[in-house]
């Protein structure tokens, strides 16, 4: 009888352990997946017209410049020392739709919507009046890219950092295969799921060498939404040779790091050897976010009008 009296205490703990767990771990995760997920589909939809993304301008010179950062970046990963391009040229930085402190609103966040929202800022900033050079980097390249396609009368050229280019989703999976556990799950079928939790998991323990606290900071400031089908929809999604060979014979440059794990550096050459007037410039041992330890590379380009 003691010993069936045990085996039964014995069990009753064990499942009151569970319950424990159940409750301390899984629930309060449950809880804040269920909240990301119904704040951004029982949100606002996206209104061209009464929602504008958030922007600065900076710097007083007299040439222009367009600042475009990539998948959850935002407007201060370009401050790396940019006030030794201030006095040369006037500059604007914009956080995209769904990323920094711009609106978050349950959109489609296509490559279409995004250079609806971009272009709004430009002709409000003045900065489609006359022809300015697009910079951007990783999915922000993509994006600068199309803009460069779509307003050639407002740029003169663009300069794309870290462009990915992928011939199809397979290589980008096999690309990101060898990365961390936490990169694969938030670049797989998963990552919906694992960016409602994203409040929890984005903390000190899990940032990347590669990021400075700042940008860290701000890649915070995404939902599950804008990342999965900016992800879906811009990196993967569109067609960057077509574009490529509309503007093939705009003055542009690649920059792009020998090291880069992400964005395979050989599909960007092949997509630079598609224009008239291309420049490559490989960062020796430069990773796919080179640009915060080497700002000045950059800012040289620029500076150059361009030329590497």
């Amino acid at each position: 009888m003691r010993a069936l009296n045990r085996g039964h205490r014995s069990a009753t703990v064990m499942k009151t352990a569970a319950t424990v767990v159940l409750l301390v771990g899984v629930l309060p995760l449950a809880i804040i997946g269920i909240y990301q997920y119904l704040k951004v589909v029982l949100g606002p939809t996206y209104d061209a017209e009464k929602m504008s993304l958030n922007y600065e301008v900076l710097g007083s010179g007299p040439k222009q410049l367009v600042l475009i950062h990539g998948l959850t970046g935002s407007l201060n990963y370009w401050k790396q020392d940019i006030e030794s391009i201030s006095n040369t040229h006037t500059i604007l930085l914009i956080d995209l739709l769904g990323f920094g402190g711009s609106p978050k609103p349950n959109s489609d966040y296509s490559l279409d919507t995004q250079l609806q929202a971009i272009e709004k800022v430009i002709i409000k900033t003045g900065f489609g009046d006359r022809q300015s050079l697009v910079v951007g980097h990783s999915m922000g390249a993509t994006i600068a890219l199309a803009l460069l396609g779509k307003h050639q009368e407002w740029f003169n050229g663009g300069v794309f950092i870290s462009l990915p280019a992928y011939r199809d989703a397979q290589e980008f999976t096999t690309r990101m295969s060898t990365h961390s556990l936490l990169d694969r799950l938030t670049t797989s079928s998963a990552s919906p799921y694992l960016c409602m939790l994203h409040p929890v998991f984005m903390n000190g323990l899990f940032k990347p060498a590669n990021l400075t606290d700042q940008v860290f900071d701000d890649a915070k400031k995404h939902t599950w939404q804008s990342y999965d089908l900016s992800l879906n929809e811009i990196v993967l999604g569109t067609d960057l040779s077509g574009i490529a060979r509309s503007v093939k014979d705009k003055k542009v440059v690649f920059v792009h790091g020998d090291s880069d794990q992400t964005a395979p550096i050989e599909n960007a050459q092949e997509l630079a050897d598609i224009f008239s007037d291309a420049v490559f410039v490989t960062v020796a041992r430069g990773d796919h976010q080179f640009f915060l330890k080497q700002p000045q590379l950059v800012w040289d380009i620029i500076r150059n009008g361009g030329d590497a």
